[in-house]
């Protein structure tokens, strides 16, 4: 079984912090959604009082959010989301599927690509960080709409959420951190790529 290759030998602590961050964003969402999965499908896309209406759109949210800053960390053409008319499992899968493309991309990163500084202007905000900050940014994101996602599925009378912490992952999370994981998750969705998941 092919693990997460985040190890401490020959890095410092931010490198080690930034990979270790994106493989916990990882498991956190595939977490969620294997939890999620298993719930019927009509309260995914029942309304909800929250920042987004229901569940799925939250899903649909994260994901979208994740590969903006993906795509500003890697200098390339900001990503503007657009209406997401999938399905639920479309919608789980993209997540999966992105969270898997952060983590592989940024575990390839070295200490200068991290430090490296990212221009952004749009019509909310300017600012020109370090690439660490960014994935710092975009974690942060997630965390907090997956915990909007629990008090969510609180009202419409779902429970038993698994954990989710940063801790419990370094604790408990690291083990099932894997690749085949992951492809066995797409596969139970129905939603596996037509190539093979990257090794990360």
């Amino acid at each position: 079984m092919e693990t997460l290759n985040i190890s401490t030998t020959g890095t410092n602590s931010m490198v080690y912090l930034m990979k270790n961050y994106v493989a916990y964003n990882l498991w956190a969402n595939r977490t969620l959604i294997n939890w999620l999965k298993e719930k019927p499908a009509e309260l995914m896309e029942t309304q909800t009082p929250s920042s987004f209406s229901t569940i799925k759109e939250t899903i649909v949210h994260i994901w979208q959010t994740q590969v903006y800053w993906l795509s500003i960390i890697k200098n390339e053409a900001t990503f503007m989301p657009e209406e997401f008319n999938g399905s639920l499992t479309e919608a789980f899968a993209k997540l999966i599927e992105q969270s898997t493309e952060l983590t592989t991309y940024i575990s390839r990163l070295d200490e200068q690509g991290l430090v490296k500084k990212g221009l952004i202007v749009n019509p909310w905000f300017e600012c020109n960080f370090q690439n660490f900050e960014y994935i710092v940014q975009v974690i942060n994101h997630s965390t907090y709409h997956r915990g909007q996602i629990i008090t969510m599925a609180h009202c419409l009378g779902i429970k038993g959420a698994p954990m989710t912490d940063y801790n419990y992952y370094n604790i408990y999370g690291r083990d099932l951190s894997t690749l085949e994981f992951t492809q066995q998750l797409l596969s139970t969705l129905n939603m596996v790529t037509a190539t093979p998941l990257p090794i990360m």
